[in-house]
């Protein structure tokens, strides 16, 4: 009967390989060169001991602890475990993010396309596409771990030893594998693949803020996240393997149940059952832009949420930093320089970039649906009644745009609202405000790109997942370690003015917004000139 459920595992795996020839080799490549290159960034940044002991007293401070996890080694500042406090945990993220990308591809999508369904007519097993996903992630994850961790090794930098690069690398791959896992849950549970998206993102998303809170203020609460168990591994430092090898015995525990309940569950329905309908539509749905927002309506209020939440966390530790600020007499002499600053505000411009650059994600989501629905074969029925394509095509854009607005704004308010309620001398929720909205423009010209491919290119949307990711390892890399100016020019974000360090670039801001409109009027274009469906 077991052998009945899996049959055919192995030709589903070999069949998802072969779909993602191209995707898959992209996702390890592009971590094991990030990896590599941060690694030898950092040789050349910090030469010496008293170089890495000078920064690893200004990552010693709840804000930063937020951001990158506990600093373990800071003591003994060594590349190694300087790689490991401020890169395992951001990479990490990366790295859940892509297994929640992959996993919803080959299961929910593809049982809401159809796919499913033609693939069970075949003697295949009622388990083997889960199983098959899930086998083929493992595997991916395992390849990834292992390249990340010979490459570091192969650097041979001092203090990066052959078993904490291994380590660095299984922790890597382990938080790929239960994000799998957890992923593969929410596509049973889910009744569609936007919700099951939505809902392995905001897991990854939640995970990184109890992580957050419980780095900060309590060990016990950030055990309640797989993220806090990987950072705890103490990679170059203790090299502790028994959290990584907890995460991947939790992640072969929830593929398990991700399996149990494919086996229980009927084709096409989730556990979590669909709200019904009115009896009587909306008149809103009587037009391109209110089925657009209907489509994504839950999607768009939980990551609303979830942005104040985010910005929320970062603002509750304020108090507890500026206080860190006063009785480190190094902190002092390091930041003092930024005369007209309190040394809070210099740490607003690197959290707001992350931020905002999070905040991307369900604003390029809200333009992508357009191309959602035309691979599902659903835009015909639209452009078959008075629709015109500019109108259908213009209606997800403004809801993306929207999304950006809101997003953003929420985010900043976030950090600023709760940073003014726990510090002592109040904080500028304006300020915060303006250092958030600052970042619009380098968004739209995501939305932008986003539009150019959906327009001319429309098989390679996924690619703006890549640049996205790229753009968060440059930003996020260029405001701590210093990269070179052109690095940070080659993403839009890049281009924005760190406010309250410097003052808004009104002629920055209007380029980006010029090249963002030129992007969106070409991608009307194509869009007008292509076969849709092709």
């Amino acid at each position: 009967m077991n052998n009945q459920l899996f049959s055919g595992t192995g030709s589903l795996s070999r069949f998802i390989l072969r779909r993602d020839r191209i995707r898959i080799p992209i996702w390890i490549l592009s971590f094991v060169f990030a990896t590599v290159a941060t690694a030898v960034a950092f040789i050349g940044l910090y030469e010496n001991a008293q170089e890495r002991q000078a920064i690893a007293a200004t990552m010693e401070n709840p804000a930063m602890t937020a951001m990158v996890g506990p600093g373990y080694g800071l003591a003994n500042y060594t590349s190694g475990a300087m790689m490991a406090h401020q890169m395992l945990l951001m990479t990490a993220v990366v790295v859940g993010l892509m297994s929640v990308l992959l996993v919803i591809r080959h299961t929910r999508t593809d049982e809401e396309d159809g796919r499913i369904e033609m693939v069970r007519s075949l003697p295949v097993g009622r388990l083997s596409n889960v199983a098959a996903t899930l086998l083929v992630l493992f595997l991916v994850n395992i390849v990834l771990a292992v390249l990340t961790g010979i490459s570091l090794y192969a650097l041979n930098i001092e203090s990066m030893e052959l078993e904490g690069s291994l380590l660095y690398g299984a922790a890597l791959g382990a938080t790929g594998m239960i994000f799998a896992s957890l992923t593969a849950v929410c596509a049973q549970l889910s009744h569609n693949a936007r919700s099951a998206m939505g809902l392995s993102i905001g897991i990854l998303l939640l995970a990184y803020i109890v992580r957050a809170i419980g780095d900060v203020g309590s060990e016990a609460v950030a055990w309640l996240s797989p993220l806090g168990w990987i950072v705890r591994a103490e990679v170059y430092v203790n090299n502790i393997w028994w959290p990584v090898l907890l995460t991947v015995g939790a992640a072969i525990i929830f593929g398990a149940l991700a399996m149990y309940l494919n086996s229980i569950r009927d084709l096409g329905a989730g556990f979590l059952p669909a709200r019904a309908g009115k009896v009587h539509a909306s008149p809103l749905l009587l037009s391109p832009i209110g089925l657009a927002f209907r489509l994504q309506r839950t999607g768009f209020i939980a990551w609303a949420i979830s942005m104040y939440v985010l910005g929320a966390s970062y603002g509750s530790v304020m108090g507890d930093m500026e206080s860190f600020f006063a009785d480190v007499d190094l902190m002092q002499d390091l930041l003092v320089p930024m005369e007209g600053f309190s040394l809070v505000e210099q740490f607003v411009p690197t959290l707001m970039a992350v931020m905002t650059i999070i905040a991307t994600i369900p604003v390029l989501m809200a333009i992508l649906k357009v191309r959602g629905e035309e691979k599902n074969d659903r835009i015909e029925h639209i452009l078959g009644r008075a629709v015109s394509r500019n109108r259908l095509l213009g209606s997800y854009l403004l809801i993306s745009l929207i999304a950006s607005f809101v997003m953003i704004s929420l985010a900043g308010l976030g950090l600023g609202t709760v940073a003014d309620a726990v510090m002592e001398e109040g904080f500028d929720v304006a300020m915060a405000y303006q250092a958030a909205l600052a970042y619009l423009p380098a968004v739209w010209v995501m939305v932008g790109l986003t539009v150019l491919l959906i327009g001319w290119l429309p098989k390679l949307t996924g690619f703006i997942w890549l640049y996205l990711s790229f753009s968060f390892f440059v930003i996020y890399l260029g405001s701590l370690f210093q990269l070179p100016e052109w690095v940070e020019k080659m993403t839009p974000f890049g281009y924005v003015s760190p406010i309250p360090l410097e003052e808004f670039d009104w002629l920055q801001a209007t380029v980006l917004t010029a090249v963002a409109i030129l992007l969106i009027v070409v991608g009307f274009v194509g869009y007008n000139r292509r076969d849709i469906g092709s």
